[in-house]
Parts: structure tokens; sequence; C-alpha cells
């Protein structure tokens, strides 16, 4: 068996399954409980400070 049919084969296999349970993970990872208020908090960020720039300390 020649290199490329192998690394095919792993390709085809194994590297899609880990990539579908990265896949997963990222997805469990965004909609986790508990982070609602992180991206709440992360969406708000373009109201903040309308008629000021905003400080170093906000």
């Amino acid at each position: 068996m020649d290199t490329y049919s192998l690394m095919r084969l792993f390709a085809d296999s194994w590297v899609l399954l880990a990539m579908f349970f990265f896949f997963l993970g990222v997805v469990f990872w965004a909609f986790r409980p508990g982070s609602r208020a992180v991206h709440d908090d992360t969406a708000s960020i373009p109201f903040r400070h309308e008629d000021k720039p905003a400080g170093d300390r906000d």
C-alpha cells in the first residue's frame, strides 16, 4: 500500500470521526449552561458608551 492510499484511508475514517467530535465539542461549548451572561455581555459591547469613548476601566 502506497503512502497516499494509507493517508487517504486514515483521513476518511479516523480524522473524519475526530473532526465530528471536535464539532460537537465546539457546539456544546457555545451552548453550555451558564454561558448566556457571557454571550449577552459580549453582544452588548457595540452599544456601550454611545456619547463618549470607553475608558480603560470599563
